[in-house]
Parts: structure tokens; sequence; C-alpha cells
């Protein structure tokens, strides 16, 4: 499910591939529509796009003017976010769904650079981001890397999915990473359920790290044109809307905050401000 904004192997190789997809026949890629996860590239100042996703991406941008200030913010969140899962809070195990289109770092170069031994799965069930899986899945030696063809909509699949439970030692601490992504989900096919069937397997010491839009800071006219779909299916939540996806976790400091503020000490400063970034964000303990 891509955002932007994630085989067949042993659980101890160096490389992985792609579950549900090796064998598959990708569907032909039509360039001249434009397309969340590269218009995500895009803004993230990627080479994996095209006319109609610049074009499409600068419209949006017209409109919103500091979206690609969110878009960089949230990535730089989660960087942030898994090194101090991976430097400070021990984990070893990631769980990124909604990965997108790959950047650099990613997620299991930041956890590997730390703990070379960690293990990541990506999920993501967009042919075009599934394209680009090869480029995710170049793991340490210690450690080892996978990517799932799944729907987040769809948790009992990925939970379900035998790769992942080979590579996952789920009786130890996994980080469910839930990065720009419930923003895409609708209230009819409730993002709450989602997160608390995925964390229902999730053991003791576990983490959930979260990032969504919000519009708490825009005005009412943008809140319109998002709610008219003129820009796709999207829907940006309060902040006590988000908070709710948080409920009985313990919030590691400083809580739910800007991405543009989540521990950033040691980012670019000055730092945007929270209505330039739009995006809530938190990493809670699981109990």
């Amino acid at each position: 499910m891509s955002s932007q904004h994630g085989e067949s192997w042993m659980s101890s190789s160096p490389r992985g591939s792609v579950a549900d997809g090796a064998q598959r026949t990708w569907p032909p890629v039509d360039t001249t529509v434009a397309h969340s996860a590269r218009r995500y590239d895009y803004w993230l100042g990627g080479k994996d796009n095209f006319a109609a996703d610049r074009e499409s991406g600068d419209a949006i941008a017209a409109a919103f003017p500091t979206v690609r200030t969110a878009v960089i913010e949230n990535r730089r969140f989660v960087r942030r976010a898994t090194a101090f899962l991976a430097g400070h809070a021990g984990i070893r195990q990631f769980l990124d769904i909604g990965t997108g289109i790959p950047t650099s770092p990613n997620v299991h170069e930041i956890a590997q650079g730390i703990t070379p031994a960690s293990r990541v799965v990506y999920v993501d069930n967009d042919p075009i981001v599934l394209a680009h899986a090869r480029a995710l899945l170049a793991s340490s030696p210690q450690g080892a890397t996978a990517y799932l063809d799944a729907d987040v909509r769809d948790p009992d699949k990925i939970i379900a999915n035998a790769e992942l439970r080979e590579i996952f030692d789920l009786s130890q601490p996994v980080a469910l990473m839930l990065a720009a992504i419930l923003h895409f989900i609708r209230d009819e096919d409730d993002p709450y359920g989602i997160v608390a069937r995925l964390v229902s397997i999730l053991p003791e010491g576990s983490y959930l790290v979260m990032s969504h839009a919000t519009n708490d800071f825009l005005t009412p006219d943008e809140v319109a044109e998002i709610e008219a779909g003129r820009y796709g299916p999207f829907f940006a939540r309060s902040e006590a809307e988000f908070a709710r996806f948080f409920e009985g976790f313990d919030l590691v400091s400083p809580g739910i905050a800007s991405v543009a503020e989540w521990r950033a000490e040691a980012e670019p400063q000055p730092r945007p401000t929270a209505a330039e970034a739009y995006t809530y964000c938190a990493v809670a303990r699981v109990n």
C-alpha cells in the first residue's frame, strides 16, 4: 500500500526476495498518469518519477506550498525513530508497512548500521514499489531483509505470512512502523482496528511508530479541497484522532509531536514549524 512514503529466502541469508511476487508478471507502468509513490519520490528529490508525476506534484505544491517540507520531514522522522529504536531501545526487528519507493538511507540501512544482525521486513502492495524491491534487499551478512506483497488493509494476510514468521522471532520485540500510510485509509476501513490487529501479534517491549497528516493547521478552504478528493483519497486526522492509535501504550518522550520536532535537535536549524510540516508522529512502547 504505497503512501509516498514495502520472498523466498533462508532466515540467515544476506539477501531477501519478494514474497508472493517472485513469479509474478508485473503490469505495464503507465508513465502518463501521475502516481502517488512516484510523486512522493519527486518531492523527496528522487529519480524514479516521470513528467506526469512532476506536473501533479507541482500542482499540489502550488495549493499546499510546504508539501515538500512535510514529506522530507516525515522521512527524517522515520530515520531518527529507527536510530533511536536500534540504538537506545535495543530493537533488532522492524516491520515497515507502506514503505514506498526506496529512499536511502532506509530502515534496514540505519538499523543494520547500528546493529548488523537487525532484521527488516518491508510491506507494500504497489507494483511500482515492488519493481524497485531489489534495491532494498542488500542486507548485511549478519542480518536479513525481506519485502512482502501485501496491503495494510488486510492485516491478517501480513500476520499469517510464512516468510514474515520465518525472518522474525515473534517472542522478541518488534518495531511496527506505519509512516504516512494511515491517512490513505478511510474510516470505513477501520484504521484503528487495523493497527490493533497488527499490534496484537507483538510481544511486550515492542514499539509502534507512526506518522499521520493532520488538518489541524490547514485553512477551511484547504480542508475542503482535500475532502473533495481533488488530489485522490486522503484522510487527514486531528491530534485527538491520531492519539487514539496509542491508547494503552507508553509514549516515548516527547510524546505526540510534529515530525519536524520529534527528537530533532541534531537536524538542520531552524526547524520547520508544525504548520509547515502538518504531520503528527509518535513512538510508543507496547505493554
